[in-house]
């Protein structure tokens, strides 16, 4: 029997009708029609999903939509509300960080959630944070020039 849950999704506070065991990457895309955090893989493995929950960067096909209530989440929809890309995205067309695309914005978000941290990553650190983040195309190398040079610039 659905529920409704509210989520502030991106600053602005959201309710949908869910049943218990709907995962939020499904309230995401189905409920609420934010399709950038995309189903990859069904085991949590790819990371394709991720978005930041309260600032951190999470598989959204781990959470429950119910989980999320009051919670802040953030899509990469959000990352550019105003329609500007957001440092990061800049820094991954600027450095060759993406290809195909389809796990760019679960690996923005990690990056983000990285950089919150401050400082200036090392590669190593870099790589360690995206860890749980599948990439078939671009072989990871852009990708860290992209967040490292975002971190140099912080």
């Amino acid at each position: 029997m659905p529920d409704t849950v509210t989520l502030l999704v991106n600053g602005e506070e959201r309710s949908l009708e869910v049943e218990g065991r709907t995962l939020l990457v499904h309230a995401l895309r189905d409920g609420l029609g934010l399709t950038g955090a995309h189903i990859g893989c069904d085991t949590s493995q790819c990371g394709a999903c991720t978005v930041l929950l309260d600032g951190r960067a999470v598989k959204s096909c781990t959470v429950l939509a119910h989980q999320a209530e009051g919670r802040d989440v953030t899509t990469i929809e959000g990352l550019a509300p105003d329609g500007e890309l957001h440092p990061i995205q800049r820094a991954f067309v600027e450095h060759h960080g993406l290809q195909c695309g389809f796990c760019t914005p679960g690996v923005i978000l990690t990056a983000a959630d990285l950089l919150s941290r401050g400082g200036s990553p090392s590669d190593e650190e870099i790589r360690h944070a995206l860890r749980g983040n599948l990439c078939r195309c671009t072989g990871y190398q852009g990708i860290v020039e992209s967040i490292r040079a975002v971190g140099a610039a912080s």
